[in-house]
């Protein structure tokens, strides 16, 4: 792993400059180091973590497993492709085990996450069956500690 991409993922909001400091490189490596990552779709993007707990974001998450049934010459690739594509879709992942594809949908209401699922996701050809989990609270989002006071979130003390 590049040291860039590694530094992006411990620490993702740290600007151009810090970057090139913390990796003693001029801001303009780190610069072209980036658009390189961007251009090889490694880097596709940036994104802040955010407490929605703190914020009246109206917004619903679930979490959907899908079985679905793969096809001939293309597997699960089509469908799931297909599935990532609708608006309300957040990210999708192939996942082994006892269903196919891992769904995570973000709706203005309970409502509507149910409407999504009954009414697009479900009635495509090849999706077998689907289990929704809404999301009820959220404790660490990509890394970082929610609802936790700073001196807190500290890393756990190990002891002999």
């Amino acid at each position: 792993m590049k040291p860039i991409v590694k530094l992006l993922l411990e620490s993702g909001s740290l600007n151009t400059a810090q970057l090139a400091q913390v990796l003693n490189l001029s801001e303009a490596d780190v610069n072209r180091q980036l658009d390189e990552l961007k251009a090889q779709r490694v880097l596709l993007g940036f994104r802040p973590v955010l407490n929605l707990a703190h914020e009246d974001s109206g917004v619903v998450r679930a979490v959907i497993e899908v079985r679905i049934t793969p096809e001939r010459g293309g597997g699960f690739n089509r469908l799931a492709e297909r599935i990532s594509r609708f608006d309300e879709v957040e990210s999708c992942f192939l996942m082994s085990g006892s269903y196919d594809l891992l769904v995570f949908v973000n709706g203005g209401s309970l409502q509507r996450v149910a409407a999504f699922v009954s009414e697009k996701l479900s009635t495509l050809e090849g999706v077998l069956s689907t289990a929704t989990h809404f999301m009820l609270r959220s404790y660490k989002e990509q890394g970082f500690l929610l609802d936790v006071k700073q001196e807190e979130a500290e890393r756990l003390k190990v002891a002999p």
